[in-house]
């Protein structure tokens, strides 16, 4: 049998209509701009001939208000499964020129539809978001529609790894489906996230403000912590989706990217002595230690922009997978606190929730103290920290480099906190709190009385530092697992995570911990 060819001219001609929607002008107006169209962005995932579309001929009803049926390529939003790179995705991509890529009860159908086959055949979610919001001509349709949307983004978490990538407006509801999601990258120039823009916010405040200070990437990156990469636009933005990719598993029942084949060599590094300071109480540069650490110094920082006084991110030791959270002492001498909290809190969770092995790097003075930390709920936000740790069930590794005083210790995924081998180098100090506080609370009478105050303080700080804030006093009580040579750091951290592969831990029946949010 022959097929008709008017058959066959009919279906290229309304694929033709329905996928080449932006005209010569606009795409060249586009890539003047760094910017994608919604295809485009697809393609640049996804590996050449590997994308099958779902739903390209679904449209809207025309019996909405003032909506005369006419053509809306794709409703406005490109879905499909493609490869990008080795793993299967499944991606969707708003579309700005399809009636500003609003969301309708059609185009949050073909979302959440693609969502739930990810969700049964396990495979990640990328989102490339650019939208002016809800169809205001679908009424309570679009918030139907987003409110499906937002349960299938719940249903997902913790299963499948969901990265939401901002291309350009995400406004109102719209923007609290990327922030149910595990990653939002933002691009610094085009992508704008808010509840409510400048003019709303001057209406009801009276207070004029920019597109930039209530939504712009720069803001969500440092500021209100919501957009966990700043990309400078979609080209960089995809290659950070890869890059994640490269790191993440593709569902909660599988193993990270391990490349187990990498040896192990009992390899002296004596370069990383460099890094820390002759003078104890100067800060150590965290970044240059981690450098060191992990295979080619390379480390996928998360969050980088918002709180700096911790650093967290993906890497590499020989080979296997792990998140590194780190306290940064060049950044209020790496205290902890409220934002900080709530960062390695966030990612500890996350690594935990994709079977990723945690490194931990200790340099830290406390939680930082202040009038508007403790207003602020810095004993809620801390309690988040502490829950992270001991909830987590993956491989924990933990490196006390220098300071690690008090409850900050403890926070740090101490051995209490479930850490399975904890090591510490010979410049470890592990107390209460510092030495010379110490010092102060617990001699104040005598160094009241005595001729040189300096002089015996100082003796008393050598003493207590000796006698109980010595890395040796932790081991004699098997508190931590080793006191290691800086320079044997790289090889014992690895060949830690990679007996813990293998780490079994069983916990009581529950639904779920309470975490203190």
């Amino acid at each position: 049998m022959t097929i008709r060819p008017e058959l066959l001219e009919q279906l290229r001609g309304k694929r033709g209509r329905l996928t080449g929607n932006v005209g010569a002008d606009k795409l060249a107006e586009l890539h003047a701009q760094g910017r994608m169209s919604a295809r485009e962005r697809i393609d640049a995932l996804c590996v050449a001939g590997s994308f099958q579309e779902f739903g390209l001929h679904a449209t809207h009803n025309a019996t909405h208000f003032g909506m005369a049926r006419r053509s809306l390529p794709a409703d406005g939003v490109v879905a499909g499964t493609g490869y990008a790179g080795d793993g299967q995705v499944a991606v969707f991509s708003q579309d700005f020129s399809v009636v500003a890529g609003t969301l309708g009860r059609m185009q949050a159908e073909k979302i959440t539809r693609l969502m739930h086959h990810a969700l049964k055949v396990g495979v990640p979610v990328v989102a490339f978001k650019d939208s002016g919001g809800a169809r205001i001509q679908e009424g309570v349709d679009a918030l139907s529609g987003y409110g499906k949307v937002f349960h299938a983004n719940v249903l997902l978490s913790g299963v499948v790894p969901q990265i939401a990538v901002i291309c350009g407006p995400c406004a109102g509801g719209a923007a609290y489906s990327p922030a149910l999601m595990d990653f939002i990258i933002m691009t610094r120039e085009h992508a704008h996230m808010f509840l409510t823009g400048p003019e709303v916010i001057k209406a009801v405040t009276g207070r004029a403000t920019t597109m930039a200070e209530v939504g712009g990437a720069e803001m969500h990156a440092t500021i209100s912590g919501n957009a966990h990469f700043l990309a400078e636009d979609d080209a960089h933005a995809i290659a950070l989706v890869r890059q994640l990719l490269s790191f993440l598993p593709t569902n909660n029942n599988e193993d990270p990217p391990h490349d187990l084949g990498v040896p192990i060599v009992e390899q002296e590094d004596p370069d990383i002595e460099d890094c820390i300071p002759d003078d104890p109480s100067a800060p150590l540069d965290m970044r240059a230690v981690i450098g060191r650490l992990v295979d080619h110094g390379e480390l996928l920082e998360v969050h980088a922009g918002f709180a700096p006084n911790v650093i967290v991110g993906f890497a590499r030791f020989c080979g296997v997978v792990a998140g590194v959270v780190a306290n940064q002492p060049m950044v209020m001498a790496g205290a902890l606190d409220i934002n900080a909290a709530d960062k390695v809190a966030r990612f500890v969770r996350t690594c935990n929730t994709f079977n990723i092995p945690l490194v931990t790097l200790v340099d830290v003075p406390g939680f930082l103290p202040g009038v508007e930390q403790e207003r602020g709920g810095i004993i809620r936000h801390g309690a988040k920290m502490l829950s992270a740790y001991g909830a987590c069930t993956t491989p924990k590794i933990t490196v006390i480099l220098r300071k690690a005083y008090g409850g900050s210790y403890l926070a740090m995924c101490s051995q209490e906190l479930g850490a399975d081998m904890v090591f510490a180098w010979p410049t470890a100090e592990i107390a209460v709190m510092g030495a010379e506080a110490a010092v102060q609370i617990l001699y104040r009478k005598e160094l009241e009385q005595a001729p040189d105050r300096a002089a015996r303080a100082a003796e008393l700080v050598r003493e207590y530092r000796d006698q109980f804030a010595s890395p040796y006093v932790s081991a004699a009580n098997f508190l931590i697992t080793d006191v290691i040579e800086p320079r044997d750091t790289r090889w014992s951290v690895a060949l830690a995570l990679r007996k813990t592969l293998d780490k079994r831990e069983l916990r009581p029946a529950k639904k779920h911990g309470n975490i203190p949010l």
